[in-house]
C-alpha cells in the first residue's frame, strides 16, 4: 500500500480542519487564500504546541474554549492609527463634506482589528464637527482583537508613528490631545467610543446588518480567494446607500469583480469608490 506524501497528507489535514471548524462553530475559512491560510495555520500549530494540524482539529472539536485562540491565530489584526495618511486626508477633504448633508451618518469599519482605524475615524469626525450625529459599527470575527479594540490601549512606542500619520492626514492639533499616557501605554479617550459599536461579524458567512453611507475595509480581502472577495463586495454593495462610499486597501480593487459596474471610481489614490445610483 502506497503511503500518502507528506504534502498531500497536510492538505488533507487542513481540509479536515476547515470542515471541523465550520461544522463545530460555524466559521468558514474554506475560501481564504490557501497559501496565506496555510502559513497562519502552521504558525498556530507551533504556537499551541500541537503535534499536527489533525491535533488542532481534535482540540477544535473537543474544547469549546479553544475557539478564541484559533480565531486569534487565523485572523490578521495588523493596523496603525491613520494608516496611509493620504486616505484619511481624502476622507476628510472629499467624503465627510458630502456625508455632512445626512441627518445621521452611519459608517461600517469592517475587519477593525485592534481598533486603530476606528479611533482614527472618530477623531476625524470629531474634528469636522460630525461626531455627534455619527455612528461607527466596528466589526471583526476575532473576539480577542475586538476586546482590545474596545479598550483603546496601545504601546506608547507606537505614539510617534501614530502622531506623524495624524499630522500628515491633516490633523488639527496634537494627537496627544486624544489620549492619556501611563506605564508605557497610551489609552484613547472614552469620548471617542461614545458612538462606536464593537461587534462580531464574519464577512465570509454573515449578512447585511445596517444601511451605511461609508464602508472601510482595508487590506482584509487580500487574504480571500476570488469567490469570497466577490461575496464580500456584494455584501458591501448591498449595505451601502446609493451614492455611498467604499474605501479599500492599497492592494485591493473592484476591477474584474462582480460589483465593478455598481461602483464608480471616486479617488483612485485613496482607493475610494462610490456606489452608483440606479438609472
Amino acid at each position: 500500500m502506497k503511503s500518502i506524501p507528506e504534502t498531500d497528507s497536510e492538505e488533507l489535514e487542513i481540509r479536515d480542519f476547515v470542515d471541523t471548524l465550520k461544522a463545530r462553530h460555524g466559521y468558514d475559512f474554506g475560501q481564504y487564500a490557501p497559501a496565506s491560510f496555510k502559513r497562519r495555520l502552521r504558525a498556530l500549530r507551533m504556537r499551541t504546541g500541537a503535534a499536527s494540524i489533525a491535533a488542532l482539529s481534535r482540540r477544535v472539536m473537543d474544547e469549546p474554549a479553544f475557539l478564541r485562540q484559533v480565531l486569534a491565530g487565523l485572523s490578521v489584526p495588523v493596523s496603525e492609527m491613520f494608516r496611509d495618511p493620504w486616505v484619511f486626508e481624502a476622507l476628510r477633504r472629499e467624503v465627510l463634506p458630502i456625508l455632512a448633508s445626512y441627518p445621521r451618518i452611519h459608517i461600517w469599519q469592517a475587519g477593525c482589528a485592534h481598533g486603530e482605524e476606528v479611533y482614527s475615524l472618530a477623531i476625524l469626525l470629531q474634528e469636522e464637527g460630525l461626531y455627534d450625529k455619527a455612528q461607527i459599527f466596528a466589526t471583526d470575527l476575532n473576539d480577542v482583537a475586538l476586546e482590545e479594540a474596545a479598550e483603546g490601549i496601545y504601546p506608547a512606542a507606537n505614539a510617534r508613528q501614530f502622531s506623524e500619520n495624524y499630522l500628515r492626514a491633516g490633523g488639527r492639533r496634537s494627537l496627544s490631545h486624544y489620549f492619556h499616557a501611563r506605564y508605557e501605554r497610551i489609552k484613547f479617550d472614552e469620548s471617542l467610543k461614545r458612538n462606536v459599536t464593537f461587534a462580531s461579524h464574519n464577512l465570509s458567512t454573515d449578512g447585511v446588518f445596517a444601511e451605511v453611507q461609508l464602508i472601510l475595509c482595508r487590506n482584509v480581502m487580500i487574504y480571500f480567494n476570488d469567490v469570497l472577495q466577490d461575496r464580500v463586495l456584494q455584501l458591501f454593495r448591498d449595505s451601502l446607500v446609493h451614492k455611498g462610499f467604499l474605501c479599500l486597501g492599497s492592494k485591493e480593487t473592484l476591477a474584474r469583480t462582480t460589483v465593478e459596474a455598481d461602483f464608480e471610481p471616486f479617488d483612485a489614490s485613496a482607493r475610494l469608490f462610490r456606489r452608483r445610483a440606479p438609472k
